[in-house]
């Protein structure tokens, strides 16, 4: 199935490496990021997983839970576990499910016959606690991923549901934000009571709420 943005996301069973999920239950009220890996014992991947393990903190800290996904077994990411911990310096704080008959990619649509009959590109969707898609993207199994970008479109996408504002190009935590056009200059000024500057009618940069 194809995925969409505010699409639910679908549900499902799996064994991880912290034992076994039913994905919605799991994620509970929380922020969610499922991505997927090709394959074991790669070394994109093994990168990949190391940093994710060293940014946990951040995650939790924005109400975030974290887990990955291979179609190799239990058995196989325990073993891989401590190349990432040997070679990273961080194994795997999080879990990992193992998807041997390929369930989950296929429900995800990470499987693409141009890239791969059998591996998962190298996917990630964001979800909300709505379990409706916030963000997707899909990497080539060449170019690991930036996983300090993620965590910048996480910030932006919890600022953005609070508030009646959208982030420019660039943003950074701190940062200013636009007002978004559906919001009057009668309804900003009490939104916004400490002003705005605007550049165009459809331009109004304010402080980022809460900063």
């Amino acid at each position: 199935m194809t995925l969409r943005l505010g699409d639910v996301v679908p549900d499902f069973e799996a064994e991880t490496t912290e034992g076994p999920i039913r994905f919605h239950e799991w994620l509970g009220d929380s922020w969610g990021v499922l991505f997927s890996h090709p394959k074991n014992f790669t070394p994109v991947c093994t990168t990949e997983l190391g940093q994710v393990a060293r940014l946990k903190p951040e995650f939790d800290r924005r109400n975030v839970k974290v887990i990955g996904l291979s179609v190799d077994p239990l058995d196989a990411h325990a073993k891989w576990a401590d190349d990432i911990a040997e070679t990273q310096g961080y194994a795997p704080n999080f879990p990992l499910i193992a998807d041997q008959d390929r369930k989950v990619a296929d429900l995800y649509d990470m499987i693409h016959p141009n890239a791969s009959d059998t591996m998962t590109v190298r996917s990630v969707f964001v979800v909300g606690p709505d379990k409706k898609l916030k963000l997707s993207l899909t990497y080539p199994a060449s170019a690991g991923r930036n996983f300090d970008e993620i965590l910048r479109v996480i910030d932006s996408l919890q600022l953005t549901a609070q508030h009646s504002v959208a982030t420019p190009a660039n943003w950074k935590d701190g940062d200013d934000v636009i007002i978004v056009p559906s919001v009057s200059d009668e309804a900003a000024k009490e939104k916004f009571p400490q002003g705005w500057k605007t550049l165009k009618p459809y331009l109004r940069v304010v402080a980022q709420p809460g900063k």
